[in-house]
């Protein structure tokens, strides 16, 4: 079998790997957790920025069309939004702050 070391896991339920158990799988930033029989598995998980990209594709159920559309609209001299009547709401013109005279102490002569 392989090596074996010790790892504590804290109260919010964070592990750290041996820096030494890391090295001998190779580089990776994601394990595949799997609990079998009483214990856990980490299989060490190389992901493409691509395969991320496509799975976040398919998770909000976008289209190769969609995304075809959204990169001419993106490409196009004059977006929709800029084509859009300005908005439904009237804004309140600022009032200039008068400055305000330099207050004067007054005194009164010592008796």
């Amino acid at each position: 079998m392989g090596r074996s070391m010790l790892a504590k896991i804290t109260a919010k339920n964070q592990l750290t790997l041996p820096k030494s158990l890391t090295q001998a799988v190779g580089a990776t930033e994601y394990f595949d957790v799997e609990a079998r029989d009483g214990q856990l598995i980490l299989t060490p998980v190389r992901i493409q920025r691509g395969d991320a990209v496509r799975a976040k594709l398919a998770e909000l159920n976008l289209t190769a069309d969609d995304v075809a559309a959204a990169v001419a609209w993106a490409r196009s001299s004059a977006p929709a939004l800029a084509n859009e009547p300005a908005a439904a709401y009237a804004v309140k013109p600022v009032k200039p702050v008068k400055p305000k005279k330099a207050a004067t102490k007054k005194t009164q002569p010592k008796t």
